[in-house]
């Protein structure tokens, strides 16, 4: 019996408001293909037995249902300090904005981006859906806090009428570097609340796959964006003293949940409030998780 020689494959983990990031930085197979987007088609498809270290990592026992995690990669061009292929127990995502957050840290603990010990550090980074930055503050060398500074975000469709098991929704589509359906938890006759934890990622799953294939979750200009990537169900909050306040349980991939408020969904969040007049310029939205870990977001005027 012959046995294939150990492979070390090298990983830091992290956790951003509660959700796991699995930072692979060393052992990632070459991959073809000279832009991120170009290797994530190159991973989906398994080459270098990327997908398989992808499974080796995210599964039992190594890891867990709702594991995420990044692969390690040449940036695009010199104008980012790397690349990153954002992977989750179904596959290969094309945003994540806890991950990009997790990544700048990261890269200031180690050193592969100098750090400034009293101030902010920007870590710019090549994501399948384009360039974003972490930006990493600290003072006496101490983590303060992270900020991600996102892709172009956009409203896509409102007022989409799915079919559930429990009747009809209404849902509004949106663009952060991935495409989600946002629903109101009340109109399904659920509370964004742990104990209904289960109806929730059933009647997100639902969503998901009614709208998946639908016009307008479609990108004609690069089809590898297209689909919905997640469902966003949320419990209005009122406002506090700098905008509003919402509370939501992001259910992605195919029925995974993000213990954080999600990044890139905040994303989308936010470009809908905007969209709509209800978060403006100067205000903050406060979006917290279903276990209550909060991220504060604004959008920028006129940013592309």
């Amino acid at each position: 019996m012959t046995h294939a020689q150990p492979a070390w494959i090298h990983t830091t983990d992290y956790h951003t408001a509660g959700e796991p990031f699995r930072i692979v930085h060393e052992g990632v197979p070459e991959l073809p293909g000279s832009t991120v987007g170009e290797r994530r088609v190159a991973a989906i498809a398994n080459a270098g037995g990327a997908d398989e270290l992808r499974q080796l990592l995210c599964n039992e026992p190594r890891g867990h249902a709702d594991m995420y995690g990044g692969f390690i990669t040449p940036p695009d061009d010199e104008g980012a300090a790397f690349g990153v292929l954002f992977w989750h127990k179904d596959g290969f995502s094309t945003a994540c904005g806890h991950g990009t957050i997790a990544l700048g840290v990261w890269a200031t603990d180690t050193g592969l981006v100098e750090s400034n010990p009293n101030g902010v550090t920007e870590v710019t980074i090549d994501v399948p859906s384009g360039r974003v930055a972490a930006l990493v503050e600290r003072s006496g060398g101490k983590l303060v806090g992270a900020t991600f500074r996102n892709v172009s975000s956009h409203a896509i469709a409102r007022g989409v009428t799915v079919q559930t098991s429990r009747g009809d929704v209404v849902v509004d589509l949106s663009y952060s570097g991935a495409i989600y359906a946002s629903v109101r938890a009340a109109h399904l006759g659920l509370a964004v609340e742990p104990e209904q934890y289960t109806d929730l990622i059933a009647l997100g799953r639902e969503i998901k796959w009614a709208l998946n294939e639908s016009p307008e979750a479609q990108f004609a200009d690069d089809p590898r964006l297209s689909g919905v990537y997640g469902t966003i169900l949320w419990d209005d909050l009122g406002r506090h003293d700098g905008g509003p306040a919402q509370r939501n349980i992001t259910v992605f991939a195919d029925g995974e949940v993000d213990r954080s408020p999600c990044g890139s969904g905040t994303g989308a969040r936010v470009a809908l409030l905007a969209d709509s007049g209800d978060l403006g310029s100067t205000e903050t939205l406060e979006h917290r998780s279903i276990v209550d870990t909060e991220f504060a977001a604004r959008w920028e005027p006129g940013a592309r």
